[in-house]
């Protein structure tokens, strides 16, 4: 497994990631939200993979859920970046990393844009389910 590490600018939030393919074979995707444009995000995720995530202060994050709410974004309010994304749902929690967050250059394919505001909540939840790293474990 690959593994790459990330986080906020001033560390309060740690990102370690198992990919279970070669780099260049993940295209990150570009949400077409406002919220995802104005924060210059683009997701990687593996289904088959692992997502660790250390949070040094709890009380400095920020956890915002936008849209229909269905999944929560942390963002370091020390720092303000964007670390990722998370959704819960039949005792999993599922996630993805903002590639913006990652240490040194993930060489992954190009980018690709998504439109998840064009999908129904179940077709959204349905499609991180399949996407999104499973089993996230969040520590702190």
């Amino acid at each position: 497994m690959l593994r790459i590490f990330g986080g906020c600018h001033c560390g309060n939030l740690r990102i370690e990631a198992r990919l279970t393919k070669p780099s260049e074979s993940y295209n990150p995707r570009e949400c077409d939200c406002e919220f995802c444009r104005k924060h210059g995000a683009a997701y990687v995720s593996d289904p088959q993979g692992k997502l660790t995530i250390a949070i040094s202060d709890p009380g400095a994050l920020s956890r915002y859920r936008q849209g229909n709410a269905l999944a929560e974004m942390m963002i370091c309010r020390q720092c303000g970046v964007l670390a990722g994304a998370l959704f819960a749902a039949d005792g999993q929690l599922f996630g993805t990393v903002n590639v913006q967050a990652l240490e040194g250059s993930l060489r992954s394919g190009a980018r690709q844009a998504v439109s998840p505001r064009k999908l129904n909540a179940a077709e959204k939840t349905r499609r991180w389910q399949d996407i999104w790293f499973p089993n996230v474990s969040v520590r702190g």
